[in-house]
């Protein structure tokens, strides 16, 4: 895909969360997510394949994620499609010019 994107292909609305620790009450740590920000974007998917997690065959997919650009979007975050979720691998500025972002993303659990 090349940085000719079209407004119109920015037809999906996905939540950007973050993770964040919380303390259980006992001394530790839970993990929890948090909303950021809820953004139009182009979904496009790449690859799928298998991979063998805890004895079970589970299905995983590779998607392009192209929205316009924002700052502060990390590998470390995810996003959501409805019942969808999107661990972000990698997030790219198209072309370096602070406009779009692409975002390398897998999803879990197919």
């Amino acid at each position: 895909m090349s940085s000719q994107i079209e407004i119109g292909d920015l037809r999906h609305r996905v939540r950007i969360e973050r993770a964040v620790r919380l303390p259980d009450g006992g001394g530790g740590w839970v993990m929890s997510w948090t909303h950021v920000a809820d953004v139009w974007a182009a979904i496009w998917p790449r690859s799928t394949g298998e991979d063998l997690t805890l004895d079970r065959v589970a299905g995983r997919a590779t998607h392009e994620v192209w929205m316009r650009h924002r700052e502060g979007i990390v590998p470390e975050m995810r996003l959501r499609l409805g019942t969808r979720t999107f661990d972000v691998r990698g997030v790219l500025d198209v072309e370096e010019r602070g406009r779009w972002l692409k975002c390398i993303v897998e999803e879990r659990d197919l």
